[in-house]
């Protein structure tokens, strides 16, 4: 009997994260434990991520291996070895996922499949999204470290817009440690945010509008805004300032981008992009020909059901 069933390994600076998928698609077991980060810190050294990945792997493996039916029919380990498919990008705290799958790899006689942790960002939302066969498009993707816009086209995954110095999650989580809130602080300041859009009250309009141009974004100086802004402004309008101009540049990129690449289909990816603020934004504002997906909340963010399914593909083909 041939084995589909495929193990993939994600060790990011923020989760530790283990999936087992079948050949359809189904998702058999999905493991995503947060490191632990100290009150008022902005994140994680990476010995110290390091150090949390290798405390966290050896008793979830454990459960995999245990399970009869996934230690007899696992026929590929896939685990993500570097940030970004790309020469040169290289970050110590894959090392722990990559050393545990080359270990398992061995030992159950079958192949490791190596990819990157952006490749799997995309494809764990690309994959269960009306996306999924829809070539070229361009899929954005927001995380604590990473914006980025990456053109997807056959083999071909090119950076084509995104921001050029702060990522949006690292915006968010400097602000938000300041305001006294626990790392990471995205998903609490969304929730400020969308409460305070619902209840209709008109956020600070202190922060300025970030410059798009040609699909790219400064956000060093919207940081810089938001901290001097902490002590004389109320923290649930700053905050809900701060999600109207950072929708509202990605909203920007996305138009740009469209009419740079004549593409329709937009795709968006990462922990941020669970963001409710920033999708009825894009939802609302975006519109015409523009074709736009997004993940579910559990997908979006780190996990390794998208390594697990790029090894996959390996073998069910």
């Amino acid at each position: 009997m041939k084995k589909e069933l495929s193990l993939g390994i994600d060790t990011s600076n923020y989760k530790t994260s283990v999936a087992v998928v079948d050949a359809e698609g189904t998702i058999l077991f999905n493991h995503q434990q947060f490191l632990q980060v100290k009150q008022g810190e902005r994140g994680l050294r990476q010995s110290e991520a390091l150090f949390q990945h290798v405390q966290n792997l050896p008793p979830v493996m454990e459960k995999v291996l245990q399970n009869e039916k996934f230690r007899s029919n696992i026929g590929i380990v896939a685990v993500s070895v570097r940030p970004r498919p790309k020469e040169g990008s290289y970050m110590p705290v894959f090392t722990a996922g990559a050393g545990y799958g080359r270990a398992v790899a061995a030992a159950l006689g079958v192949s490791l499949h190596e990819v990157s942790h952006q490749e799997g960002h995309v494809e764990a939302v690309r994959f269960y999204s009306a996306m999924k066969d829809v070539e070229p498009l361009i899929c954005f993707h927001f995380s604590g470290g990473t914006t980025e816009a990456l053109l997807v086209d056959r083999s071909r995954f090119e950076i084509v817009g995104g921001s050029r110095d702060l990522a949006y999650g690292q915006v968010l989580d400097r602000i938000g440690v300041s305001m006294g809130l626990p790392f990471p602080c995205g998903e609490t300041m969304d929730q400020i945010a969308w409460e305070t859009h619902k209840m209709h009250l008109n956020p600070s309009q202190h922060l300025t509008r970030i410059k798009v141009t040609d699909g790219y974004v400064n956000l060093s100086g919207i940081e810089t805004q938001g901290q001097r802004l902490l002590a004389s402004c109320a923290d649930s309008e700053l905050v809900a300032d701060l999600f109207e101009k950072l929708s509202r540049s990605v909203a920007e990129m996305t138009m740009q981008l469209s009419e740079k690449y004549k593409i329709s289909n937009f795709l968006y990816a990462g922990g941020v992009s669970c963001s409710r603020y920033l999708r009825e934004y894009l939802s609302h504002h975006l519109c015409g020909d523009l074709n736009i997906s997004f993940g579910s909340s559990q997908l979006s963010s780190d996990n390794a059901v998208g390594v697990a399914l790029l090894g996959g593909k390996e073998i069910w083909h």
